[in-house]
C-alpha cells in the first residue's frame, strides 16, 4: 500500500468483501477493477501479478479497485466456483461507479482472475455498458469454460507456463483472431518477470491515449 491506498469494505451477496483501492496523483480519468488468482490455491488481493496490474493502472491514471474473493483474509463466504466471484466483481464495478461517476471503467485480472472478468464483461455487454477494454494475464482457458471477449483484449502469456500451456491459450483464442503477447521464459506466476506484464500494459494502453 501506498500514500494513495486503502482498505474499505463492501458488502457482497455472501458478506463482507475486503477491498483495497489505489488512487492515482490528480483526478483520475478512469476506473480499474483487477482480479486475483484461485482462492483455493493461495490466490488474494495481494498477489504479485496482481499487484502489478493494480500499480500499472494507478500509473495509467486510474482509481484502480481489487478484494479479496470470498473466504480470502476478510472477505466472508465460501468459493463459489466463479459464479459468486462474478456477482461480486459487480457489486465493487457499481460502487466505483458511484463513487466516480461518468468515468470509463477497464477490467482486468490474472490466471482465474481472468475468468471471473470475461464473464462479467459478458454480463455487461448484454446489458449495454460494456468496459472499455479487458486486459487478461494468464488466461484460464481450458480450466475454467472463458467465454469470448472484445478483439482489442490485451492477451499476456508466460512462455514457460505449465499451469495453462500456451496451447490452451491459442486453442482459445485463435477463433476469436486476438493476438496473444507472450513473455520468453516466464512461467505461470511471471517470477522475475513482472516488469514485463506492466511496460506491456502500459505501451498498449497508452497507443490509444
Amino acid at each position: 500500500m501506498n500514500k494513495n491506498s486503502h482498505k474499505f469494505y463492501l458488502t457482497g451477496h455472501a458478506g463482507k468483501m475486503e477491498c483495497l483501492l489505489d488512487e492515482p496523483e490528480g483526478q483520475p480519468r478512469g476506473i480499474a477493477l483487477v482480479a486475483h488468482p484461485h482462492p483455493l490455491y493461495g490466490g488474494t488481493m495481494d498477489n504479485k501479478v496482481a499487484q502489478t496490474l493494480a500499480r500499472t493502472f494507478v500509473g495509467l491514471g486510474y482509481a484502480t479497485a481489487r478484494f479479496n474473493f470470498r473466504g480470502v483474509g476478510e472477505s466472508e463466504g465460501t468459493y463459489d466456483d466463479g459464479r459468486g466471484e462474478v456477482d461480486d466483481m459487480e457489486v465493487m464495478l457499481e460502487h466505483m461507479l458511484k463513487e466516480y461517476p461518468g468515468l470509463p471503467f477497464t477490467l482486468s485480472g490474472f490466471s482465474f482472475g481472468t475468468f471471473v472478468q470475461a464473464q462479467l464483461q459478458q454480463r455487461l455487454e448484454a446489458q449495454g455498458r460494456p468496459a472499455e477494454r479487458l486486459v487478461l494475464v494468464g488466461t484460464a482457458a481450458g480450466k475454467w469454460p472463458m467465454p469470448p471477449v472484445p478483439g482489442d483484449t490485451i492477451l499476456i502469456h508466460g512462455e514457460l507456463d505449465d499451469t495453462i500451456t500456451l496451447t490452451q491459450v491459442f486453442d482459445w483464442a485463435r477463433p476469436l483472431d486476438i493476438p496473444v503477447t507472450v513473455i520468453p521464459g516466464a512461467d505461470h506466476f511471471f517470477h522475475r518477470k513482472l516488469v514485463h506484464i506492466k511496460n506491456l500494459v502500459a505501451q498498449l494502453w497508452r497507443r490509444d491515449i
